[in-house]
């Protein structure tokens, strides 16, 4: 299971025509607002204002289209597809592919699809864009139990740095999981796999960290 055609392709197209609308748009008033003085960027909208029309104009639709094609890489890169099967759950974003024999149940958790064992250990938590019905869909038509809702949501705690119920080398995680997740690093989903090896379960809400084991 993975984002419609529709949105595989089209991000494609609708990315490199909306990144060569903005500039064009900037170029079209780059005049008028290097006049304002008190606009930030001033040296950056004289310079666009210089470029003779013909070229100023081409410039912008070919950056815009260059800027939209890379966002639409990153964009298709950070999708993330679900192979679902009675024995196996695959996840995969990427080439990075998780492969968990041992779930039981799932659910979305805002914009994250969770993983859950057995005993209700956390396997996986990755966000996710897809719909939460064709989740559930393809869970329950494999046998898995699907919730409605994180069935532990009371008892998570917020987490404060030196939390006293926690041992030493799990705050140091926890503390160095929250900075990456304030600059939207890629390693909050390496610190969250090792939390959950130390049987800690972490969300996130408004950038604070909430835990539960």
């Amino acid at each position: 299971m993975r984002e419609s055609a529709a949105v595989r392709y089209g991000i494609w197209v609708l990315c490199p025509a909306l990144g060569a609308l903005v500039l064009w748009g900037l170029t079209s008033i780059a005049a008028w607002v290097a006049d304002l003085r008190w606009f930030p960027f001033q040296g950056v909208f004289e310079l666009v204002a210089s470029i003779p029309s013909p070229y100023r104009v081409l410039g912008a639709l070919t950056l815009g289209v260059v800027l939209g094609l890379a966002l639409a890489f990153l964009w298709a890169v950070d999708m993330l597809s679900v192979t679902v099967s009675p024995t196996e759950v695959v996840l995969q974003r990427d080439d990075k592919r998780q492969s968990f024999t041992s779930v039981r149940s799932a659910y979305v958790d805002g914009k994250h699809l969770v993983l859950l064992d057995s005993s209700d250990a956390e396997l996986a938590r990755e966000p996710s864009d897809l719909a939460a019905a064709d989740l559930q869909a393809a869970f329950s038509a494999h046998g898995y139990s699907w919730l409605s809702a994180d069935p532990f949501t009371d008892s998570y705690r917020m987490w404060v740095d030196h939390a006293p119920d926690l041992p030493a080398e799990v705050n140091s995680l926890l503390r160095e999981r929250l900075a990456a997740v304030r600059k939207s690093s890629d390693d909050v989903g390496l610190l969250s796999a090792e939390l959950r090896k130390h049987g800690v379960y972490v969300r996130d809400v408004k950038k604070r960290q909430y835990w539960r084991t």
